[in-house]
């Protein structure tokens, strides 16, 4: 099993691009599930998530062509509603055929999704939707069972908490339903709304993408279309917090500040600089950053995908930082590998007090989800001598090349195994 070495101390300088979102690239790929005709994707990310998706899509009958960001997929041989088990059990993402295949062929099982250890993710709300729009859902054994008699309708649904991939089913479900679904107490990210402007492309009558309301004329079929994936806003943060944690300057292509208005305050509030251009962005670090307390909430509040990046550069800031995590009950796992390096940390059920300290000291960590994996790499460049992380298969679920990127920008890090 690959592991990665971090030899810390250097300062991380120059530039490097960002990739295509995976959190947008997941369920824009399981919408060609609603069109006959080719889909053309571009500026996806060559991850493992999107492999595995890839290698599902296959399996149910879909024709994938890939050349290196660029992804073709014609479902217009779809003949295998089943989402195994197997094929699933590392990727919570999954889930997102579901509304497709409703929606296009009456019938699904998909296996229940699984993913990072980061707390409970249920999807009743994904099926409480669905069985307002006419669908009879039931789990057996570990699968979601949903057929459709004469197709689904239109209907009026309220989530009873915010839910991403829960918008993103209902809406795709909802395009080819019969009348009007309106999706009220939507998720507002910005893939929801990348994922809207595909449907939009492909002929879907969308409205309110990026606002809590969501509404969705059904139509009778969707067309092929070509569409870019928008750049990963949780990759962007990532560089921009590791180039922070290290005193750096750094210089990010192929994204915006647009959708990590959030992130950007709290690195100001830091201490960094940050420089907006229509398609890049530079940060220029301090000597030392200044503590900065962070809570977690949907967007377009701070990201809990980011919090603990921000955890490590607390780890070494000056001063001492509440960080509260709303959105998971179990996400502070990466604190104790933290701890492993010398960080001053104080756990108090979702909350967490980092009082920064000098220096952090090399160790061997074990990454415990995909975003924690990040948050101990960020801690192991700036730390003393060597950190080893152990588990970065998750790594390679989340970001495209990061040790080729951070080797560009300076950083001394290597796979081994």
């Amino acid at each position: 099993m690959d592991k990665l070495l971090i030899h810390g101390g250097a300062r991380l300088d120059g530039e490097t691009t960002v990739s295509g979102a995976k959190n947008a690239a997941l369920p824009i790929l399981c919408a060609a599930l609603l069109s006959a005709e080719p889909v053309t994707l571009t500026n996806v990310p060559q991850l493992q998530d999107i492999a595995t998706l890839l290698r599902l899509l296959g399996q149910m009958g879909v024709a994938v062509e890939r050349d290196a960001d660029r992804v073709t997929l014609d479902a217009s041989k779809l003949d295998n509603p089943l989402a195994p088990y197997e094929m699933v059990k590392t990727m919570r993402a999954s889930i997102l055929v579901l509304g497709p295949l409703m929606a296009r062929v009456g019938e699904a099982r998909v296996s229940l999704p699984g993913g990072c250890a980061i707390g409970a993710r249920p999807v009743d709300q994904h099926l409480k939707g669905l069985q307002a729009m006419g669908a009879k859902v039931a789990v057996e054994h570990g699968y979601i069972h949903a057929t459709v008699a004469g197709g689904l309708r239109g209907a009026r649904l309220f989530t009873d908490m915010v839910t991403v991939t829960g918008t993103e089913n209902l809406m795709m479900a909802a395009c080819l339903a019969k009348g009007e679904t309106v999706i009220e107490n939507a998720a507002r990210e910005p893939e929801v709304v990348d994922l809207a402007n595909c449907l939009v492309a492909m002929g879907a009558r969308i409205s309110g993408a990026g606002t809590d309301v969501i509404r969705i004329h059904g139509v009778e079929r969707l067309h092929g279309a070509e569409h870019r994936i928008m750049p990963d806003r949780i990759e962007t943060g990532t560089y921009l917090c590791a180039a922070a944690a290290t005193g750096g300057s750094i210089r990010l292509t192929g994204t915006s500040t647009a959708y990590i208005d959030a992130v950007v305050d709290k690195l100001l509030d830091a201490g960094c600089d940050i420089d907006s251009e229509r398609d890049a962005i530079r940060l220029t670090a301090p000597a030392r950053l200044s503590a900065v307390s962070i809570r977690t909430a949907p967007y377009p509040a701070f990201p809990t995908d980011m919090q603990a990046q921000f955890m490590a550069i607390n780890c070494v800031a000056e001063g001492t930082a509440v960080i509260r995590e709303t959105i998971f009950e179990n996400r502070f796992m990466h604190a104790v590998e933290l701890q492993r390096l010398g960080a001053e940390i104080r756990i108090d059920g979702n909350t967490a007090v980092v009082t920064g300290v000098d220096r952090l000291e090399g160790a061997s960590v074990m990454a415990t989800d995909l975003r924690a994996s990040a948050g101990l790499i960020i801690a192991g460049l700036v730390a003393d001598g060597e950190t080893l992380v152990d588990r970065i298969y998750h790594l390679d679920r989340g970001y495209e090349k990061l040790g080729e990127k951070l080797s560009q920008l300076g950083a001394r890090v290597s796979r081994v195994r």
